[in-house]
Formats: structure tokens, C-alpha cells, sequence
């Protein structure tokens, strides 16, 4: 099964010193706002992550939103991406979310789609939406550009598709990266991002309307490359992806944390932490209440390390579950626990593996710093990399 994965590679990597800082701001009792957490449409194979451990783990209670991922851009249109796990797989009653089997029955909904409806009726206040693109399927955001309005239009007849009425709440858009290089380089102009929100504001309504977008905060980065200013009147709120800056597709490092919140002494790249990203934003005059700072539930790592600080050589990605250099939160957590922290994160130095992920203690500064921002809360990739009884989750929302 693909991996659409949420990454971007670090340009320009300098020789780093190092110098290990703490930021840990106090935790507070105020809520958080928003907590969005995605859902992976391929996360019911290898993962064995299903709608019911959302319920059993404690998380559907704290979440107020599940962007459902990813769906595919194809022909200018919005499209499932894998029609069998969204609404064709059959749970038994011991796999379903409520404890009642799917049935063949004439019109019944199965699948994901089906496990999201009857989590919503458990929960009602719980919004889902779609998310369309990601990493892999960014690339077909660019014929869907030169028709915004028939885009919208395929999106909106998806979404609602009486098969499955009442799943969705809204459509996200996750275009990694407009006028700038993801996987795939973009040239559809600077303008391009903005008349592809106005579309789909203009065709759903009320419903919800998000983008998730980089979260690269350095001068001409790809925060320059879109009008994510004028864009912002469309979109409910950004999911700024704070996470994803360095990893071992540098491969000989040097280490550093993928998801630092500020900078610190040493960080191989200026500019690439989420604060710049943040306040970048703000500056071009997207409202704090429209930014959500992005966590990521898992770690990247290096192998052949000897440093236990950040700014190590190394010789390769270190061994993941499913990819290499790449880790869930609930392995890392015993497998390579925390020894330090940098830039409000932690590491993990253990034999010769160096990682870098969040814990309960960091983000729970990250999300006192969203508070000071006044942010409109906080969102996670993805739900499956918690451990069972939602530790992170717990974190961003107590």
C-alpha cells in the first residue's frame, strides 16, 4: 500500500553546531479551540487502525474535528482513492465503532465512510472532512486549477453523494505545493491557490472549507510562492503543516528535530521552524484565529549516529516499521525513549539511532504557545501513531 506521506525536503543544509535549548512554556487550563486530527483511508491494512480505535483510545471525545485522507485529484476532479476501504469493507460487530455489523443489504453503507457515520452519531458534535491531495496526489491540483469552478463542482457532487449523506462536513485541500516543487513541481502561478479557495467557498457555502499549507517560513520559501494572504477570506482556517523540516533524506544529517517550534543555536536552516511559519503568516495578514499549529505523532530518525545532540553526523535513515527513517509515537516512545529536548521538542539518542518526535511535555508547551498566539487551536498527523489510550491527543486537549 502507498504511503502519502506529509513531507517536504530541507534545502540548503549548513553545517550545524550545537547547542541544546529547552523551551517548555507553562501549560494552561484554557481550552485549546480546534483539535483536528487526520484519519488515513489506508490506515485499515498494514495499521490495523480502524473508526473504533478512534472510540476505544479516548480520542473521538477530545477531537472537534477528523479530516478524512486523502482523496485523490485526478482530471481536474476530486475522487475516492480507494473505493473498497472508504464504503465497500464489511466490519463485523466486534470491529465496528458501535458494535452493529455491516450488512449487504440494498443502500447500507460500510466501509470507513460508514464507521465515520455512526462515530458522528455517537458524538455530534464531531465534524469530518475530506481531505484531497497530500503528498502523492498534489500533482493533479494543477489541471484542476485551470477549472476552479468545475473542481469545486466535482467536489461538492462527491462529498454529497447520497450513498453516503451526512458523513462529511466540509472539504480540505492539502496541495503540497502551489507554484512551488513537492513531489512534483507546480507552475500555475502565484494566483493560482486563491482562485482554486474562492471556487470552493463559492460552491459550499457554509459548509467547511480548510487547506492544509507549508509550513516553510524562510524569505522566498514556499509560503512566498502562493497568495496565501488573499486565499485566507475562503478558508475556516489553515492546518500549517509545522512539521516535516529536517530528516534523513539527509542522509549523512546533520541531526536535527523535525518539528522544531522555534529556532535554536545550530538549526541547519534559518527560518525552517514553526514560529517563522507562524509569524510569517501573520505579517502577510492571515488572522491568528485562522492558523492551526501542526503536531506530528511520530518521529523521524538517522542510523550510524555517535552524538547524542542535535547536530550529529549519520550515515542513513534509521530502520522504521513501515518506511525507513520514519516512526509512530507508540513504538518510539519505549523503542528510543526521550533523552533531551531542543527548539520546544524532544530527541531520543539510543545505541546509534538519533530521533526526534514530540511527547506529552512538549506538546503541551506547543499548544500553551498556540494559546499566547491566539491560534485557532492545534491539528495532528496522524491518529494512528498515538498509543491505545491516546497520550498525545490527551496532551493537545487537556
Amino acid at each position: 500500500m502507498f504511503r502519502n506521506r506529509k513531507l517536504f525536503a530541507a534545502a540548503g543544509v549548513l553545517a550545524a553546531a550545537l547547542i541544546t535549548v529547552t523551551f517548555a512554556p507553562q501549560a494552561s487550563s484554557a481550552p485549546v479551540g480546534k483539535v483536528v486530527g487526520y484519519f488515513t483511508e489506508w490506515g485499515v491494512y498494514d495499521r490495523n487502525y480502524h473508526v473504533k480505535n478512534v472510540e476505544t483510545s479516548g480520542s473521538a471525545a477530545k477531537l472537534t474535528h477528523i479530516n478524512y485522507s486523502f482523496g485523490n485529484v485526478t482530471n481536474g476532479q476530486c475522487a475516492i482513492g480507494d473505493t473498497y476501504a472508504a464504503y465497500d469493507k464489511a466490519y463485523s460487530a466486534a470491529d465496528s465503532v458501535d458494535g452493529v455489523a455491516d450488512t449487504w443489504d440494498a443502500g447500507a453503507l460500510r466501509g470507513n465512510f460508514g464507521q465515520l457515520k455512526r462515530l458522528k452519531a455517537m458524538h455530534p458534535g464531531l465534524k469530518v472532512i475530506y481531505s484531497f491531495g497530500g503528498w502523492t496526489w498534489s500533482g493533479g491540483f494543477a489541471q484542476a486549477a485551470q477549472n476552479p469552478a468545475a473542481f469545486a463542482d466535482s467536489c461538492y457532487n462527491l462529498l454529497n453523494d447520497p450513498r453516503w449523506a451526512g458523513v462529511f462536513d466540509g472539504i480540505d485541500i492539502d496541495w503540497e505545493y502551489p507554484n512551488a516543487c513537492g513531489l512534483s513541481c507546480d507552475t500555475s502561478g502565484a494566483a493560482a491557490f486563491k482562485n482554486l479557495m474562492a471556487a470552493l467557498r463559492a460552491k459550499f457555502g457554509s459548509k467547511l472549507v480548510t487547506a492544509a499549507i507549508t509550513g516553510d517560513g524562510t524569505s522566498g520559501g514556499k509560503l512566498d510562492a502562493a497568495d496565501y494572504a488573499g486565499a485566507a477570506q475562503y478558508v475556516d482556517w489553515y492546518n500549517v503543516m509545522t512539521y516535516d523540516y529536517f530528516g534523513a533524506w539527509a542522509t549523512t544529517g546533520p541531526t536535527a528535530p523535525h518539528s522544531p517550534l522555534t529556532s535554536y543555536d545550530g538549526i541547519p536552516t534559518a527560518d525552517f521552524y514553526s514560529d517563522a511559519a507562524i509569524q510569517k503568516l501573520k505579517s502577510k495578514g492571515v488572522p491568528s484565529s485562522k492558523l492551526l499549529l501542526g503536531i506530528g505523532f511520530y518521529g523521524r530518525g538517522w542510523t550510524g549516529v555517535t552524538q547524542a545532540a542535535p547536530g550529529g553526523t549519520a550515515t542513513g535513515a534509521a530502520q522504521g516499521k513501515y518506511e525507513a527513517g520514519i516512526e509512530d509515537y507508540k513504538l518510539l516512545k519505549t523503542r528510543c525513549p526521550a533523552t533531551g529536548t531542543v527548539a520546544g521538542t524532544a530527541y531520543a539518542f539510543c545505541g546509534n539511532e538519533w530521533w526526534s518526535y514530540d511527547t506529552p511535555s512538549t506538546i503541551a508547551g506547543k499548544i500553551s504557545y498556540a494559546r499566547n498566539q491566539g491560534l485557532g487551536g492545534a491539528f495532528f498527523w496522524e491518529l494512528s501513531g498515538d498509543t491505545s489510550n491516546g497520550e498525545l491527543i490527551t496532551a493537545i486537549a487537556s
